[in-house]
């Protein structure tokens, strides 16, 4: 086989899928920490399935329709961090050959590397030793493949031995990884992906299914843990993220003609990290900087700013997770008098209750079992009608799906990076109705980054992280993302991580307690919370979340 046509590469697509499906469990296991919300088989899985589903509806002959469809599919039912990404994999690789009826080995491994560039640039800051590594690492295999032979079967087997040669580094390259000596849970769902693609070329059933015996056999890391949590904040030499759009204007740029090359060497002054895409009409940039005025003034001198994003990463150092998702929704609301709509993302009845009765339009509430699509957080916001959006996604693996959301909404619409419940709540109402999308985006990331989230659950296997010894079915106090006690009794664990959030500058503690703890327990915890911390005032609410018993806000 020298070639592929759009019909073979549905069936290649179909296959990679199902496979993907069929080992989604054993990838959801893979997680670092033992919480009860591994989501990144489920993710990919759910991700993957959409765009399949609409490959197979309108596969065609010609190759670069039927990957123009995928990608649209898998646009817009990406979940969480591990599905955008395969989708910006895709995206990439399909404008690679949208002009293609048919490939042969060397475009189809060129379209996968310009496949990964895409999925690089969609990153804020892109991990290595991650999906991206392993993807990158697979399409250069092809590459070099392809320049030896016209066999394209040869080609797709280097890619899939490269992916797990990739895989099984992944722990030299993150520590998270080699602190518990495991590879990364979204490289090992591509390489499924890869593994079906060659099924169907070679006409073989797929590999067998990997097969979960016992959670307490299984220890992996979530792909999504950052970095950072092996950096001090002290070392952060800039310390805003930065990103920003440029809308270009002719009349402007007649006195300061745009050059991408000339840009991007003039931002580059600023600071680190930097990243712009442009085209005719936009610029989009990215960059670590610890003047943002300055980044964004020079900007300024081509057009005008829209999106603005800057995110202070010596507060916003940490990560929580969470999942699961049904949208409720307020009543439309009348855009010629409310022209604004909030839509954030919680777990439990009664969290979503409290962040709509402080300002949210529309609620994508959930738990902790999976992620809302791109689709799902479009459709939330159609359904409220507003003229201009904020979203508020509380939960690090969700951000960028709403990003891409916000990126296809044809309203104005920016994403307050929010990575919990708390900060969700203290950005909602840092939000001012008369201001500018842009200038409240900031002003509320940055009450977000003010609020210390504590949060408790239990654990589902037996595991050692960060010097904390963890035994299955104990209750785990999360600081900030870090966990820092594990014990059967759930009244030590709550005082421990009190203890360790609270300090004579805070002023309000408030306590969401789960669906599954008695108010009478909870009022205990609070009256606690009163008696040691005397100068705090503390607010007690029935959050109703599943899984998580008490989150914790304090400010």
């Amino acid at each position: 086989m020298k070639s592929i046509d759009g019909l073979k590469f549905a069936e290649m697509i179909k296959m990679g899928a199902h496979h993907l499906y069929q080992n989604a469990d054993y990838v959801d296991s893979l997680n670092v920490f033992p919480v009860p919300d591994g989501d990144t088989g489920t993710n990919m899985n759910l991700s993957m399935t959409s765009g399949a589903k609409e490959a197979d509806e309108k596969a065609v002959t010609h190759l670069g329709q039927t990957a123009q469809a995928l990608s649209k599919g898998l646009l817009m039912g990406a979940r969480g961090n591990s599905g955008v990404i395969l989708s910006q994999l895709f995206r990439g690789f399909g404008k690679a050959i949208e002009e293609e009826s048919t490939v042969d080995g060397v475009k189809f491994a060129a379209a996968l590397k310009y496949g990964v560039e895409t999925a690089y640039k969609a990153v804020m800051k892109p991990v290595e030793g991650t999906i991206l590594t392993v993807a990158k690492d697979a399409a250069n295999s092809g590459v070099e493949k392809a320049a030896l032979t016209d066999d394209f079967i040869a080609v797709m087997e280097a890619i899939l031995e490269e992916s797990k040669a990739s895989l099984e580094r992944t722990p030299d390259l993150l520590p998270v990884l080699k602190e518990v000596g495991v590879v990364d849970s979204g490289g090992q769902g591509l390489v499924y992906v890869y593994e079906g693609f060659l099924a169907c070329l070679r006409g073989e059933e797929l590999p067998a299914r990997t097969v979960v015996h016992s959670m307490d056999d299984l220890v992996n890391a979530e792909h999504h843990r950052s970095i950072q949590g092996f950096m001090n904040t002290e070392d952060i030499e800039f310390g805003y993220c930065t990103e920003f759009m440029v809308k270009f204007d002719n009349e402007k740029m007649q006195t300061n003609p745009y050059d991408e090359s000339d840009f991007r060497k003039a931002l580059s002054e600023f600071g680190d990290s930097l990243l712009v895409i442009s085209d005719e009409e936009v610029a989009k940039v990215h960059i670590h900087t610890e003047e943002p005025g300055d980044a964004l003034n020079y900007g300024q001198k081509f057009g005008s700013l829209i999106k603005i994003k800057i995110e202070n990463m010596r507060e916003q150092h940490s990560e929580i997770v969470g999942k699961n998702y049904s949208v409720q929704t307020m009543p439309k609301k009348d855009t010629s008098k409310h022209p604004y709509a909030i839509i954030t993302v919680a777990m439990g009845k009664g969290i979503a209750e409290l962040l709509r009765s402080v300002g949210a339009s529309a609620v994508i509430e959930g738990g902790q079992t999976m992620n809302p699509s791109t689709e799902d957080i479009v459709k939330a916001i159609e359904e409220v009608g507003a003229e201009r959006v904020l979203i508020l996604p509380n939960n690090k693996n969700i951000i960028m799906a709403a990003e891409q959301a916000a990126e296809i909404l044809g309203i104005e619409a920016a994403v307050v990076p929010t990575k919990t419940v708390p900060e969700g709540l203290a950005a909602i109402l840092a939000f001012n109705p008369e201001a500018e999308v842009s200038v409240n985006a900031v002003a509320m990331a940055e009450a977000a980054s003010h609020v210390k989230t504590g949060q408790v659950t239990h654990a589902v296997r037996d595991t050692s992280i960060d010097g904390v010894e963890i035994t299955k079915d104990d209750f785990m106090g999360i600081s900030g993302g870090k966990i820092i006690i594990s014990s059967p009794s759930l009244e030590e664990v709550m005082k421990t991580l009190l203890t360790s959030l609270i300090d004579e500058d805070d002023e309000i503690v408030t306590i969401l307690y789960g669906e599954d703890v008695k108010k009478e327990d909870a009022s205990s915890i609070a009256s606690y919370v009163e008696d040691t911390f005397s100068h705090a005032e503390v607010e007690l609410y029935n959050g109703k979340q599943p899984l998580y018993p008490y989150i914790i806000s304090v400010e």
